[in-house]
């Protein structure tokens, strides 16, 4: 295709806990596990993401062909099943721009289906500060149905202070061919977390004093004066559960394509909101409440035929979803005992929906590929308030954009390609970027969609011997930009901000050497910063969030008959600025090295596993992930020093 992308396989000498320990080595991708399970990681594609404060946005997730991003593009990596991914694709660039709204990159996890004789799996691992996690599976396919049955349960401690998490999750999965030449696949799944503490951000200065304490409450009334985290006790409650199904059906080369889905996500969080700040009527309280029923649909049909000595391959479809929040909140206080749910001071409906028809084709004729496509989005908010003791804050936003999208590949050889593609799309406000005005009050109506325009060129070779280059240079311009205005105790508002560029380059390069060896480079630079200035903004100030450049390697060993392998693996990532004015300190640049072992075994039907990893060999001190726009400019998150983890499985096949 004209389009960057990469498939990963999710690393087995990993907890497969995040998809940052699978997506480490995919270029244009920053994925930082902020060490903060309240919060979920920072996943940003080519500069888009980057300002988020929580959760994913700008990047659209995808599991089984099921969305895992709301109508609004908010979504949660938390949700991915990593044990039980087969691969997970990522796809950067312009043809992004086809799956829509908030489309700065998309990531697919497509899990295994059940087959073979049935088998059950153990996995357990432990490591570095209280670090645990318990896995079972079970796989299979009797009677012309296939299954997937997946539990897990993950503990921390928490390298950060305050920050101990409990993560279980579920998964089902079946699949069966009720006809001929069809597939009807029905995946389940669910994630729950209770009281995930929240370790919150801090200041450069604490920051230095200790890496792993939190920011001190200098208003705090105790002796020794407790930190904001521990004194409000900041911490999040997650319950997600998610059922969807879908029927493929073909006809010759042809095919049918219907998707279903709905689920529910209740949350509860409690922020570090002082008793003075929540003083005014109009604030909505120190402690988030909401829960959201969510459900879509989607069909699409693909007609191939044959056209002027070429093949024609088109799809038509058309996709909606919708979520409905309940949403509340209260003060986190009740006399003065904090960190406890108070007096309601927000009560409303939330409601998204979204609405995008789409037309894509392809025609493929000998060393030429013409790639066209273009989809309409419709997205539609609505806020129903409750509670007028500080005024009516009722309304409504819609927002509609079509996003072209063509591309064209030339096959200099069967081991040479060369493509270029270029498209329009838009990101609209999610409901969280909504919520608040700059003052921190009310529904952010004023708010408006950003729209880029995205250019490409690559090459993608294979070159003999065993070596695969992909190459890509980029460019993206967008009017309107969403950018942080305050970010304050866990709440943050936003405002659109003129005109940015990104310019980059992107390179991954994979070789198989002699003696069992293997290599594999990613590299990333990426000019992205603002091309008017605003405010006290000037223009070439660089967004916040993104670094300048970052970089994988690794160098792999796998003993002929594939019982033992080792790697040395290298990160590096440049600094990244913390708010829009690049005035505050920024986060320094820092660079890893990380070591992994592993072993199998085989007797019989059992099959053996056990890994070693040792991370930051070199026991680096260095900030893993920044807020972004912090008021209190409280924008820093420490990432762990030298740790380890030890991992084993076990695996029957009757």
């Amino acid at each position: 295709m004209p389009a960057s992308i990469d498939a990963v396989t999710p690393d087995d000498s990993q907890p497969r806990v995040n998809v940052s320990e699978a997506l480490a080595a995919v270029p244009g991708l920053v994925v930082q596990n902020r060490q903060n399970y309240a919060q979920d990681l920072q996943i940003s594609s080519r500069g888009f993401g980057a300002r988020s404060a929580f959760g994913v946005r700008g990047v659209h997730l995808i599991t089984d062909g099921i969305p895992a991003s709301m109508p609004d593009g908010q979504g949660q990596a938390a949700t991915f099943n990593l044990d039980m991914a087969e691969r997970i694709e990522v796809l950067r660039g312009p043809y992004s721009a086809i799956y829509g709204n908030h489309s700065g990159g998309v990531i697919q996890l497509f899990t295994r289906d059940g087959e073979g004789a049935p088998l059950v799996e153990l996995n357990v691992s432990a490591g570095s500060y209280g670090t645990r996690k318990t896995d079972l599976n079970a796989q299979g396919k009797q009677g012309g149905v296939g299954y997937v049955l997946d539990a897990s349960r993950f503990d921390t401690d928490g390298y950060r202070a305050h920050s101990a998490a409990t993560r279980d999750q579920a998964f089902a999965k079946l699949t069966l061919n009720p006809v001929d030449g069809a597939k009807l696949s029905i995946v389940a799944n669910a994630l729950r977390q209770d009281d995930t503490q929240d370790a919150l951000g801090v200041s450069w200065a604490s920051y230095q004093r200790d890496p792993r304490a939190g920011e001190i409450d200098t208003t705090d009334t105790q002796t020794p004066k407790r930190t904001l985290a521990d004194r409000y006790d900041t911490r999040k409650s997650i319950d997600h559960k998610q059922v969807g199904a879908t029927w493929e059906q073909r006809f010759g080369d042809d095919r049918l394509r219907v998707t279903a889905y709905g689920g529910n996500r209740e949350v509860i969080q409690y922020q570090s909101f002082s008793k003075a700040f929540q003083a005014p009527t109009t604030h909505s309280g120190g402690v988030v409440d909401f829960a959201r029923d969510f459900y879509g649909a989607e069909i699409n049909w693909t007609n191939v035929r044959q056209l002027a000595a070429g093949t024609l391959t088109t799809t038509a479809g058309v996709e909606y979803g919708r979520s409905k929040d309940a949403r509340q909140g209260f003060e986190n206080f009740i006399g003065n005992q904090f960190g406890v749910k108070g007096r309601l001071r927000r009560d409303e409906d939330d409601t998204v929906s979204n609405l995008d028809p789409y037309l894509q084709t392809e025609w493929d004729s000998g060393a030429w590929q013409l790639s066209a496509g273009v989809r309409h989005s419709r997205v539609k908010i609505s806020v129903d308030d409750h509670f007028l003791a500080n005024g009516n804050d009722s309304g409504s936003l819609s927002y509609s954009h079509t996003t072209p999208v063509a591309g064209v590949l030339y096959r200099v050889t069967p081991q040479l390609n060369l493509y270029a593609s270029a498209a329009r799309g838009f990101e609209t406000p999610t409901l969280n970027e909504l919520f608040y005005s700059g003052a921190g009050n009310g529904f952010n109506f004023r708010l408006r969609p950003a729209h880029s325009k995205h250019l490409e060129a690559g090459v993608k070779a294979r070159l003999d011997g065993g070596t695969r280059i992909n190459a890509a240079v980029f460019q993206v311009k967008t009017d309107d930009e969403l950018v942080v205005d305050v970010a304050s105790g866990g709440r943050t508002s936003y405002r659109n901000g003129g005109k940015t560029l990104r310019q980059g380059a992107e390179l991954s390069l994979e070789s198989t050497w002699r003696y069992g060896l293997s290599t594999r480079v990613a590299l990333t630079t990426l000019r992205a910063v603002y091309d008017e200035g605003f405010n006290n903004v000037l223009e070439g100030s660089r967004l916040p969030g993104v670094p300048k450049a970052n970089a994988y390697g690794e160098l792999a060993w796998q003993e002929n008959a594939g019982h033992f392998g080792a790697a040395l693996e290298a990160v590096a990532v440049g600094k990244i600025y913390v708010e829009d004015s690049n005035t505050d300190k920024a986060a320094p640049g820092y660079g890893l090295l990380n070591a992994r072992v592993t072993a199998r075994q085989q007797w019989g039907g059992w099959r053996f596993k056990q890994y070693a990893r040792l991370n930051n060999l070199l026991d680096k001190s260095y900030v893993g992930s920044v807020i972004v726009g912090d008021a209190n400019k409280r924008y820093y998150e420490a990432a762990p020093q030298r740790n380890w983890l030890l991992g084993a499985s076990a695996l029957y096949q009757f």
